[in-house]
C-alpha cells in the first residue's frame, strides 16, 4: 500500500518516532460514512501513550490540521484524535485487545506498518 494522504503520512511518523507498536490503518472508504480511515497503534505505558498523541498532535498542527475532538488523553488507555476523514486510536495493548477493533471492522482492507 503506497499511502499518498499527507494526514496519515504525519500521522505514521510521529507514531514510529514515538516507538509505537502493532501499527495498522484500516480503510473505512465506502464501508463507514463518518470517516475514510482509521489509524490504531499501541503504546506500552502511560507517558508513551501521551508522547504519541503529543506528536500526532504537534505534526498535524505543521502541516495544518487541527483535531476536531480529542479523548482519553488523561486515562491514556485509548485516546482518540478525530480528524474528521482520520480518526487516530492510541491504545494500551490490554485495552486494545479488550476493543478488537481490527476484528469488528474486519471488512476493511487493513494495512500493518512496520
Amino acid at each position: 500500500m503506497q499511502i499518498k494522504d499527507k494526514n496519515l503520512q504525519g500521522v505514521i511518523r510521529a507514531a514510529q518516532d514515538k516507538k509505537a507498536i502493532d501499527l495498522v490503518v484500516l480503510d473505512l472508504r465506502g464501508i463507514a460514512s463518518f470517516t475514510d480511515t482509521f489509524f490504531l497503534c499501541s503504546g506500552t505505558s502511560t507517558p508513551q501513550i501521551q508522547a504519541i498523541c503529543d506528536e500526532i498532535e504537534l505534526r498535524l498542527k505543521e502541516i495544518g490540521q487541527r483535531p476536531t475532538h480529542i479523548e482519553g488523553y488523561q486515562q491514556a488507555e485509548w485516546v482518540l484524535m478525530d480528524y474528521s476523514d482520520l480518526i487516530v486510536h492510541i491504545f494500551s495493548p490490554k485495552t486494545r485487545a479488550y476493543y478488537n477493533l481490527e476484528r469488528l471492522w474486519r471488512d476493511a482492507p487493513r494495512y500493518e506498518l512496520p
